[in-house]
């Protein structure tokens, strides 16, 4: 019985596993296509709409969005594909 116990448990700690080393990450990407003063918030929206992000920060001046997720939600290729799905092509800055 209490090595049924001791099993159920270590598996229950393997599946969680994934949350436990979860990060928060944070990548600077340059995005493409940004032309006018408003193409900052469309870029913005689309990260935003990305599950795990926190936090969204878009750079007119510099044609660039730092973006703060949670790594077991997303990653940066979800990001990427997010604004140029929106139309503004990014990838991670240098």
């Amino acid at each position: 019985m209490n090595r049924l116990i001791a099993f159920a448990a270590f598996t229950l700690c393997l599946l969680t596993s994934s949350t436990v080393f979860a990060a928060q990450r944070t990548v600077t990407l340059t995005v493409k296509n940004m032309f006018c003063a408003a193409c900052p918030q469309t870029v913005k929206a689309s990260l935003e709409a990305v599950p795990g992000v926190t936090k969204v920060a878009v750079s007119y001046k510099d044609k660039t969005a730092t973006v703060t997720y949670d790594d077991a939600k997303a990653d940066v290729k979800a990001l990427t594909a997010a604004t140029t799905n929106a139309g503004y092509p990014s990838a991670p800055r240098g």
